[in-house]
């Protein structure tokens, strides 16, 4: 069994996965938060004392500062800390940094989101073909198990149509997935995570149609649906890490992103783009002083993690999935609903954080066990989804799968995907 974890990074994501980590430390044992701003790490540690999720008081909960491009600092802290499975939830900028790291130490590593360079927005697909993909046969080699995407989206996400392709269908046609926030938090605008890399996912939409890479503009395909407990929403069809991963490993003609956005949102969003506020090159101000407008915007915007307090409403993420079952359609929308309040009560988050900070620590404990320590680089989607899922259940990320009747001619709302 592999024990003690190293969660870089301190914002939203990582202030849940602490949390849920010092809930299950009878079995992960210390937990070690690492920050280039201690101060975050340790407001994270007095975040875990005061709800009392320290569950085992003879192990410990505790800060570090670490420069995650830092190699060889990353590779000692590994090493000091005695940690055995590094959780990644820094800027994705840092993966390659902290992957590298992990195969020099021989511990097993995990991400919620793909690797970025700066200067790169929305590569040619598939994006983990650009720099995760090309570390695979080194992880193999080194024996460390590396668990790419292991949030919600990607993550829980890939694990449901793993479920689905195992038990629920023998052909898939298409696969949906769509993310609504039908949450308020009160603020005039605001990300619910890194703006930086929120802003960075709108600029070229790639999708997964009829076996094929396709781009379409931001923001330019809509479509409504009439999702459970939160409503009818409308979703924009987006580029998102998931498609880059299950374009290779589940067999689906088309698989499709869709993400809700406000009319509110979009409108404002447009106007920062076209002030050039959401771009990640270079400009001189008057003075001379070299900024980039994405940054300066970055620190202007509430931080994502201050929007917890008094957040309210629900989102809904789900796969929509249709394809055959013993010769016979069949469509299913496999989905998880989660409730800022009560995110908040219990470890004082928001729904968004708490989606995306519960599936690692879930992670974690499937390594830690055996369950999941393959000893290679993965996808999600190429593990075993039932004990994933079934932990998920009991850790606050509860699945509920809906089975839709098929009218005669149409599937239930659904677009047909436009063969080309």
């Amino acid at each position: 069994m592999k024990k003690n974890i190293l969660i870089v990074g301190a914002g939203g994501v990582a202030h849940v996965a602490a949390h849920k980590c010092a809930m299950n430390n009878d079995i992960l044992g210390d937990i070690c938060i690492a920050s280039r701003t201690v101060s975050k790490c340790d407001a994270i540690a007095e975040s875990i004392k005061r709800k009392n999720h320290h569950k085992d008081k003879t192990k410990k909960v505790y800060s570090r500062a670490l420069n995650a491009l830092d190699v060889p600092a990353t590779a000692k802290l590994i090493q000091e800390t005695g940690s055995q499975i590094v959780i990644n939830l820094a800027q994705s900028y840092v993966n390659m940094s902290l992957l590298e790291a992990c195969i020099k130490t021989g511990v097993a590593y995990m991400d919620t989101a793909i690797h970025e360079e700066p200067n790169k927005v929305c590569e040619d697909p598939p994006w983990y073909a650009n720099y995760e993909w090309l570390r695979k046969a080194r992880c193999k080699e080194a024996g460390v198990t590396a668990i790419l995407g292991a949030g919600f989206d990607p993550g829980v996400v890939n694990a449901y149509c793993a479920l689905a392709a195992r038990h629920h269908f023998d052909f898939i046609d298409t696969i949906d997935i769509m993310d609504v926030n039908a949450g308020n938090h009160g603020k005039y605008f605001a990300t619910n995570f890194d703006p930086e890399i929120n802003f960075r996912e709108f600029k070229k939409v790639w999708t997964w149609i009829d076996r094929a890479w396709v781009m379409e503009k931001v923001h330019a395909v809509k479509r409504t649906y009439d999702f459970p407990v939160v409503g009818t929403q409308t979703v924009y069809l987006n580029g998102h890490d998931e498609l880059h991963s299950l374009s290779k490993n589940i067999d689906a003609a088309s698989i499709r992103f869709w993400m809700g956005f406000s009319d509110h949102y979009l409108n404002v969003f447009t106007v920062l783009t076209n002030l050039g506020l959401t771009s990640e090159k270079p400009v001189k101000t008057a003075e001379g002083i070299e900024i980039i407008p994405l940054k300066v915007l970055k620190a202007l915007l509430p931080d994502p993690s201050s929007l917890a307090p008094g957040y309210t409403g629900k989102t809904c993420i789900g796969n929509l999935i249709r394809g055959k079952k013993n010769g016979k359609e069949k469509e299913m929308f496999i989905y998880n609903v989660c409730d800022h309040a009560a995110c908040y009560r219990e470890v004082e988050s928001q729904a968004i954080s708490y989606t995306a900070g519960v599936p690692p620590a879930a992670a974690a404990i499937l390594i830690a066990q055996g369950t999941w320590d393959v000893g290679t680089m993965v996808n999600v989607e190429e593990l075993p989804p039932d004990p994933f899922i079934a932990l998920l259940n009991g850790m606050g990320l509860p699945t509920e799968i809906q089975e839709i009747k098929i009218p005669a001619k149409k599937t239930h709302e659904a677009e047909p995907v436009k063969h080309r």
